[in-house]
């Protein structure tokens, strides 16, 4: 099946590592134009780097974006634009919030997690419209969570902000598809990343179980039996931002090895 990503603009942010690199990795095998963004630039030059040798791509290049800041959202864009001309396809990705339980969080917590995760989509889908809406055409796919069909324990942060993107998409899908910009939201299961690990170890600390213990444990959930590798997840979403897909739009997929018992 040919994607028809070969030149394409894109712009994937949270991308120096996990989900977002394996993303940009997916894009860049199809000859796309890719710009990467995360907050550490040491991680992004070798993410690049990385990249480059990876798929034979000479053009993936990076940009320091905070996504909790609106001024180096409007940055990327501008940088993005001013390489490519234009931005044909947006994928919002951002690290997940802390763990933990209600009234484990502050007012600074609840603040850090929608600028980051809620907020940081709205910015940066605000900064390319107006791009795909003078070429009639655009994709934006929404990194979520699984939270946004089943709430996750100790996950209170993402339980709330990541349905509210779910919200944001199905909104977005509505009022642009006049102009052929499609959005969908993409939420990842038990995928083999450091921010899975991270999780793990929170949940042995706090359960007094070993690691191994918890990491058994959340493999036994998977009806598959396993857990997912970031390039099956990235295969997805990059299908949904492709010429290939042309009415998928407003969607939750969730990619998960069937574990999310939710309809």
């Amino acid at each position: 099946m040919d994607l028809g990503l070969t030149g394409k603009s894109v712009i994937v942010t949270g991308a120096s590592q996990g989900l977002g690199k394996a993303i940009a990795i997916e894009f860049a095998r199809e000859g796309a134009h890719v710009f990467i963004s995360s907050r550490s630039e040491d991680k992004l030059q070798v993410a690049v780097q990385e990249i480059r040798e990876m798929t034979g791509n000479k053009e993936v290049n990076y940009a320091v974006c905070d996504m909790r800041n609106e001024n180096q959202i409007q940055s990327l864009v501008q940088k993005v634009v001013e390489k490519q001309h234009t931005v044909d396809i947006l994928i919002n990705n951002a690290g997940g919030p802390p763990a933990g339980q209600f009234m484990d969080m502050s007012d600074d917590d609840w603040y850090g997690a929608f600028e980051q995760n809620l907020l940081s989509v709205v910015r940066a889908t605000r900064k390319v419209i107006p791009y795909m809406k003078k070429q009639e055409r655009g994709r934006i796919v929404n990194i979520t969570s699984s939270s946004i069909k089943q709430s996750i324990d100790q996950l209170i942060l993402s339980n709330t902000m990541r349905p509210g993107v779910l919200g944001l998409t199905k909104s977005l899908a509505t009022e642009f598809a006049a102009d052929n910009i499609l959005v969908n939201t993409v939420g990842p299961g038990k995928i083999a990343t450091d921010r899975l690990m991270e999780l793990n170890e929170k949940a042995a600390e706090k359960s007094g179980r070993s690691i191994d213990q918890i990491n058994e444990e959340s493999i036994a959930e998977i009806p598959l039996g396993r857990l997912g590798e970031p390039e099956e997840f990235a295969k997805a979403v990059v299908f949904l931002a492709s010429s290939a897909n042309t009415y998928i739009t407003g969607q939750a997929l969730i990619v998960d090895g069937a574990s999310v018992k939710a309809l």
